[in-house]
């Protein structure tokens, strides 16, 4: 049997799949996306009504905040690192986080880079962020928080 007169439509089906596989892709990106922006809105106005707690609900229980000077690791000890650092409302501020990409990483890890700005009366604080997040049942989840 000649497999000549197969091989155009073979091609065009192997094409035609990519092209699937690559829509499908597109929308796990923009699905990804939604999400996890969805969460850090969440975040961004627990910070705004001073909830700390309402804050690290975007953190897995195993997360790991990391700077350049220090690692915390477990959701209870960054909790406790920002209660810290931030005792109180008029130390908080107001948050603002911008998302320069989210990029889907198998199924259920995505890598989030950005930017924060923490405007308070006596100044502004700004830097830059990578976060890897993890989904799991309850969402998506931070589980390394890369901040400088």
């Amino acid at each position: 049997m000649n497999s000549a007169p197969l091989r155009p439509a073979v091609l065009a089906l192997s094409v035609w799949l990519m092209g699937c596989s690559a829509e499908e892709q597109d929308f796990r990106e923009v699905e990804v996306r939604s999400a996890i922006t969805r969460v850090m809105e969440e975040q961004e106005a627990a910070w705004d009504r001073g909830d700390i707690r309402g804050f690290m609900a975007g953190y897995a229980e195993a997360a790991c905040f990391i700077t350049a000077k220090e690692r915390t690791c477990g959701r209870e000890a960054v909790t406790q690192r920002y209660l810290k650092r931030y005792p109180d409302r008029t130390s908080m501020g107001d948050l603002r986080f911008g998302i320069s990409e989210v990029l889907a990483v198998g199924r259920a890890h995505a890598w989030c880079t950005g930017t924060w700005t923490l405007v308070r009366s006596a100044d502004t604080l700004s830097g830059g962020f990578s976060l890897l997040w993890q989904q799991d049942p309850d969402g998506w989840r931070v589980v390394r928080d890369h901040t400088y």
